[in-house]
């Protein structure tokens, strides 16, 4: 084990202690952190989706910027804005910096501003960078945009467009914990009451962070299972490939280039953070529904018959074969 893995395996840990029940979610918040890539964790009520966030950036070396969406959020509360200042006695205008300017950016409740607000996260998300006033300035090397939204409050929201969905690397949905997690979290609760709330800091150093994903860039990636993500995306965009299937049905419009070259990422990612120097088909399916579940569009068949995307990707892992 490298000493950047083991420092990445101390801060799943101890995100895993703080936020109960959820390990599976812990560990695509990581992989995600180590691809350089943004989340979208879409989950009811009281999940701990804003909480896996806080945490993330209270055990490591990382600075948390947090915007509350709302229908009156403007594009510059986001980015920031050119203000007039002082400077012995002349006035001059200079950039304030908004809380997209951070290592760990939460849009909590992303779906409840409108499209011109949610665009200004657009620029900052695939190139990271911010422009205001015709000036561009660059984000941290450390970045990440991580959105929750909740999937059953309807009424007052913005549905995120497709070309922002798809800058997403992926989309986790959390579901409510199992009775034993839920006692576990009751103690936990209970025992913060009484000890200062503030979660033990790993602080891992960010250059562990940069260290990791030189070393996932190295991961050998053969060309069977190059071939095999390959046939996995474009099962989305030709289902009819596939006439004993009801994948034509299904499925309205495939998938960007943008899954393929993140399910490679993020293969390479969970590989590496199982401790193996190559991936194999097994990564590949373990990371796919996260990268593909919002780079679908379902039919209206799909929808009468009440299949969800999820049900769309295991149909998909069950008729594509590894080369």
């Amino acid at each position: 084990m490298t000493q950047s893995l083991d420092e990445i395996k101390k801060l799943q840990t101890a995100m895993e202690a703080a936020v109960i029940g959820q390990s599976d979610v812990v560990e695509k918040i990581i992989v995600s952190l180590l691809c350089n890539g943004n989340l979208l964790l879409e989950g009811l009520p009281g999940t701990a989706k804003t909480r896996s966030i806080k945490t993330l950036a209270n055990v490591m070396d990382a600075e948390l910027g947090r915007i509350q969406f709302t229908p009156d959020l403007l594009p510059s509360d986001v980015t920031g804005t050119e203000i007039y200042h002082s400077d012995g006695g002349a006035e001059q205008l200079t950039f304030q910096p908004g809380p997209i300017f951070a290592n760990l950016v939460l849009a909590d409740e992303i779906n409840r501003a409108p499209a011109k607000v949610q665009s200004a996260l657009l620029e900052a998300m695939e190139e990271r960078q911010v422009t205001v006033a015709g000036k561009t300035y660059p984000l941290p090397p450390l970045f990440m945009v991580l959105a929750t939204q909740n999937p059953i409050e309807q009424e007052g929201t913005y549905p995120l467009p497709e070309a922002q969905m798809d800058r997403f690397l992926m989309k986790v949905n959390i579901d409510y914990p199992d009775d034993h997690a839920e006692l576990e979290i009751i103690r936990l609760m209970r025992n913060e009451e009484q000890v200062s709330p503030d979660i033990k800091r790993v602080n891992i150093s960010q250059e562990h962070i940069f260290s990791a994903r030189a070393e996932i860039h190295e991961l050998h990636v053969s060309e069977h299972v190059e071939q095999y993500m390959v046939a996995l995306v474009m099962a989305t965009r030709h289902p009819e490939r596939y006439p004993d299937s009801p994948l034509a049905q299904w499925i309205s419009v495939g998938s960007s280039p943008r899954a393929s070259i993140n399910l490679d990422k993020a293969s390479r990612a969970y590989g590496w953070l199982q401790g193996k120097d190559f991936v194999d088909p097994d990564d590949v399916r373990s990371v796919l529904p996260a990268v593909l579940r919002h780079r679908l569009i379902l039919s209206y068949e799909a929808a009468a018959e009440g299949v969800t995307s999820d049900k769309v990707i295991d149909e998909i892992i069950r008729q594509v074969a590894v080369a």
